[in-house]
């Protein structure tokens, strides 16, 4: 290395040395990074071959720009390309370290999400995590050392064009070599995982540019004509009521409880021979609560946000980032705007900052009458509170008075955080041991879960203690799950068996409980998601849902179609699973034989096109060319949830 530096035509005294090194480390790291750092589901040697492949080409072409500029300035602006995609490299690990799952630009936005973040982000970080920048550290030395002599002429034309071109042929062989493996790669994107793994992270990154742009693109570009292929398809989806249970909870309240990361293993689950969650458990048998045990979540990356969208509009969230951020100014026939129409009074409860996910904004548009956000919350003991604001049992007490105070029959969501992400609790607070696996997460998640359980049979007591439990209808959901896949070897002891592609599938199931007085409850083991809430809800309380754009059926009609898609194109039924491109028998878990493969890839393709027109009309944002009759549309400036604002209008 002394001989390189010193030399006067030593490697390193020349600008292409110094550019084939960085091209070499970041090649090297990078390929490092996507085989130890994410799960790709890399299978045989072609996708293992385009695996090392894929991050050369990018290298050489983005570290390329440097070949524009002359004397120090190339040096500088390979140093800045360098650190760049380091960065965008390193960012993208530990994002997918809690999301299995890759940032896109919509993600990158949500800035208004960053200032609650700070504890879990600390704790995604590892110490060996600055070998991810030993070589950015290289460069920064290679770029100002003296004893390295700069050039000051710009890389010769031939040169730069035979690196280029050399540098486009792999990449050119890399996107062959993939859409042969599979077909369609860059038209069914679904799945960023795909993306990656056949292109790479840097490749993906611009990708995942152009899909943003394009999908902004939408609603400039959309007339009223694109709302008609949409309409068409949910009428022809409509599933009517059923009959015994239309109307069951007709004139009565509703009450929402957000189960923050429940996943429904822990129904029934006991730990050292002691149940999770017994009050759950026992609402499960309650005679009056319909309890849905194969109820998936379908989240993605807009995860809570995603949830509340789907049960508030019935409308899938985006493939890429939140709807809730990117597209809060739509029009939208949510539940709060059709159930005002029939005299309802709504309001949103979170013991968080109202702009966390953008909520003091897209509730506007979802035409609710009130939010209740952390001002109105008494947060100032730091006992009570949680990594995302205030905990669940003194949330609850706290929001008792507020509640009792809307104009009946009210519509109504209070969102819980004290299962979140990473699962610390104070130990003074907690009535169950932690489990043993050596993951730290997965231990802690079983007393943040008996946590939320204690709190929720609170609210329960509470609404029969204020006289509003004989004439409300509670609804309980999971918004997504509590442990991603990265802590699958934790699981397996947990669960008790391998965690295969379909094992996994299963664990997305989250809890869903109706409780209505007087109805008819039990076990309901009907395949559905949580694009199906709304139409489900409305049907109980006895108004039908023909005339809106919804892309869910209800769970208790005769013709709800139990197939539940997930956002990244994969579903699940009762007969058949599709999980990255493969097919598995639902009874055996093991793949489908090629008699049944056709069938399976029909469905595929109709869960394709759901996801597409649902995408289509939130992107379009085509609702504001469809007025049902008798509906009124929202009138967002109406709606103002600042704590003053309210005190004054009381």
């Amino acid at each position: 290395m002394k001989n390189l530096l010193s030399k006067k035509d030593g490697l390193l005294n020349k600008f292409l040395g110094i550019y084939l090194l960085a091209v070499l480390m970041l090649w090297m790291k990078t390929y490092i990074a996507q085989t130890a750092q994410f799960k790709l589901g890399v299978e045989g040697v072609l996708q293992q071959f385009l695996l090392l492949i894929n991050p050369l080409g990018s290298a050489m072409l983005f570290l390329g720009i440097a070949f524009l500029f002359t004397g120090k300035r190339k040096y500088t602006s390979l140093v800045v390309v360098y650190t760049l995609m380091s960065i965008v490299l390193y960012a993208n690990i530990v994002y997918y370290r809690f999301f299995s799952d890759f940032i896109t630009l919509p993600t990158v936005t949500q800035t208004q999400n960053f200032g609650d973040l700070g504890g879990s982000v600390l704790s995604l970080l590892k110490p060996y995590d600055i070998l991810f920048f030993v070589d950015v550290f290289v460069m920064f030395y290679l770029r100002f050392s003296r004893k390295i002599q700069k050039e000051s002429n710009r890389l010769g034309y031939k040169k730069a064009t035979a690196i280029i071109a050399f540098a486009l042929a792999i990449s050119v062989l890399n996107l062959g070599l993939a859409e042969a493996d599979r077909p369609q790669l860059l038209s069914r994107g679904f799945d960023r995982n795909y993306i990656v793994k056949y292109l790479g992270m840097y490749n993906y990154t611009i990708y995942d540019s152009v899909e943003t742009m394009k999908a902004s693109s939408q609603r400039a570009l959309a007339d009223s004509n694109d709302i008609t292929e949409v309409m068409n398809y949910t009428k022809s989806n409509y599933a009517k009521p059923n009959a015994e249970y239309f109307g069951a909870a007709e004139g009565m309240n509703v009450v929402y409880l957000h189960l923050e990361s429940f996943q429904n293993f822990l129904i029934d689950y006991k730990l050292n021979g002691e149940e999770v969650t017994p009050f759950l458990n026992s609402l499960a048998k309650d005679k009056n609560t319909m309890y849905f045990d194969n109820f998936f979540h379908q989240t993605g990356q807009g995860k809570t946000s995603d949830a509340e969208f789907m049960l508030e509009n019935s409308l899938f969230g985006l493939p890429q980032g939140s709807a809730f951020i990117t597209k809060a100014q739509n029009t939208y026939q949510a539940a709060p705007s059709i159930l005002k129409d029939y005299g309802y009074t709504s309001a949103v409860f979170h013991g968080n900052n109202g702009s966390f996910w953008n909520r003091n904004e897209i509730y506007k548009s979802f035409g609710y009458d009130k939010f209740f956000d952390a001002s109105y919350y008494d947060t100032g003991s730091t006992d009570n509170m949680a990594e995302y604001g205030l905990l669940d049992k003194p949330f609850f007490n706290q929001s008792e008075s507020f509640l009792s105070s809307l104009p009946q029959p009210f519509y109504t969501k209070l969102i819980t955080v004290g299962n979140h992400y990473p699962y610390k609790m104070n130990q003074d607070l907690v009535t169950i041991d932690k489990a043993n696996t050596g993951d730290a997460s997965v231990d802690n998640y079983f007393q943040t879960a008996r946590y939320a359980d204690e709190a929720i049979e609170q609210v329960f007591n509470q609404l029969k203690e204020s006289g509003l439990y004989d004439n409300t209808m509670i609804v309980l959901y999971g918004d997504h799950y509590g442990i991603s896949d990265n802590h699958n070897e934790a699981m397996e002891q947990v669960i008790g068996k391998e965690i295969t592609p379909y094992e996994n599938a299963n664990l997305q199931r989250v809890p869903l409980f109706i409780h209505v007085p007087g109805m008819q409850g039990g076990a309901n083991h009907t395949y559905g998601g949580q694009i199906d809430l709304l139409p489900t809800l409305l049907h109980l309380l006895g108004i039908d849902t023909q005339k809106f754009v919804q892309f869910g059926s209800d769970l208790l009609s005769e013709e709800h179609e139990e197939i539940v898609p997930f956002r990244n194109g994969n579903f699940v039924s009762p007969t058949i699973y599709s999980i990255n491109e493969k097919f598995y028998d639902n009874k055996t878990g093991l793949l489908l034989d090629d008699s049944q493969l056709e069938f399976a890839k029909t469905i595929k393709d109709q869960v394709n096109l759901k996801l597409h027109l649902s995408d289509k009309v939130v992107n379009g944002d085509l609702l504001r060319f469809h007025k049902p009759t008798d509906y009124t549309p929202v009138d967002r400036s109406k709606y103002n949830y600042s704590k003053d604002e309210d005190v004054e209008s009381n």
